[in-house]
């Protein structure tokens, strides 16, 4: 079969329909990490996404891709909340990444949609940074659907990145086809759920049907990219076979979960929320030592400190009522030490 691409609306970026989500190569050593994005590109990737808030994941993609910049679209993002921040994060962008201009350049999950002449200065700031050549497309992230929606109608935004896979909404499928009518490229982040999905030939499949749609990948193993390099030569289809794993997937994960995004921490009392409160669905969906394991016990435990001040359930952007779900998971997980439940 031919591969297959995806152009990002009015950016005029064409790509195969396999982006590389940087975030997790901040876990792995610079040699580790350059090698899985070179074997990317040699595989056919050719959109990198990265943020300055992912630790050292900027100067990795940079390290891999000096001087073959003109090769690669990168994407990059500023959680700065002023103009001045963001000129500071953009020039720290462009040093660490070794390059002199960013193809699209995102405000990270802001809680509003930047706009001209607004008080945070943000999309000015950006606005000058394009004239200057120092980014060539303005993108936003986000997990809130109102602000998503807020940045489509604007007309401000070349690109848009938001959380979709298969367990998506109608609410998210009219996000994609809002960003389609209006030309606006749709990054999907978050395709496989923050690990709850383990289906990757699935997660393609369904992404597979919106051609307006670049699923990133957040990638940290090679094991793992090779299954998505796999897909550029041989795309999978969506048969009905497929189609039936989906629909009981979704019947299992329907309701609300947490998605593990972490906008929720940090949490005053050091509960690492972002996994613990989706515990349960992992150790049922990707079972691993790892969860059970003393220092994973511990964390889990440190539920019982939860002080109720509410912060994580203030700040969950799927208004999730996150101290109960906490609740609910330690009950599990103390059913599962004490050998009542299994997860096998």
């Amino acid at each position: 079969m031919n591969e297959v691409k995806v152009c990002l609306g009015k950016t005029g970026i064409v790509v195969n329909k396999n982006g590389f989500g940087a975030l997790p190569i901040q876990r792995i050593s610079d040699d580790a990490a350059v090698y899985l994005l070179r074997k990317a590109y040699d595989g056919g990737i050719r959109f990198f996404d990265t943020a300055r808030a992912y630790s050292d994941s900027e100067h990795k993609v940079g390290l891999a891709f000096a001087g073959m910049r003109e090769k690669v679209y990168i994407a990059t993002k500023t959680g700065a909340q002023t103009g001045e921040a963001m000129k500071k994060d953009l020039e720290k962008s462009l040093e660490t990444l070794k390059t002199d201009y960013i193809d699209i350049y995102q405000f990270h999950n802001p809680a509003f949609c930047p706009k001209p002449g607004d008080e945070s200065g943000l999309y000015d700031a950006a606005l000058e940074a394009k004239k200057e050549g120092k980014i060539r497309h303005i993108g936003i992230t986000n997990h809130r659907l109102s602000v998503a929606w807020e940045a489509v109608e604007s007309g401000l935004y070349e690109t848009l990145q938001f959380p979709f896979g298969y367990l998506a909404t109608e609410k998210e499928e009219a996000l994609v086809e809002a960003c389609r009518k209006n030309d606006i490229g749709f990054i999907a982040m978050k395709a496989l759920s923050g690990g709850l999905i383990t289906n990757s030939a699935a997660a393609y499949a369904h992404a597979a049907q919106y051609d307006n749609v670049l699923p990133i990948w957040g990638v940290q193993r090679e094991s793992e990219l090779d299954e998505f390099l796999a897909y550029i030569k041989n795309p999978v289809e969506m048969t009905e076979e497929m189609k039936a794993f989906i629909e009981k997937d979704r019947t299992e994960l329907c309701g609300e979960f947490c998605r593990g995004c972490g906008y929720c921490m940090p949490c005053p009392v050091g509960i690492e929320i972002n996994n613990c409160a989706r515990m349960s669905l992992l150790l049922r969906r990707s079972p691993s030592s790892v969860q059970l394991t003393e220092e994973a016990q511990k964390k889990m435990m440190l539920i019982e400190a939860c002080i109720g001040c509410g912060q994580c359930k203030s700040k969950c952007p799927y208004g999730l009522d996150t101290p109960e779900l906490l609740k609910k998971n330690l009950a599990d997980y103390k059913e599962v030490l004490a050998g009542k439940v299994s997860v096998q």
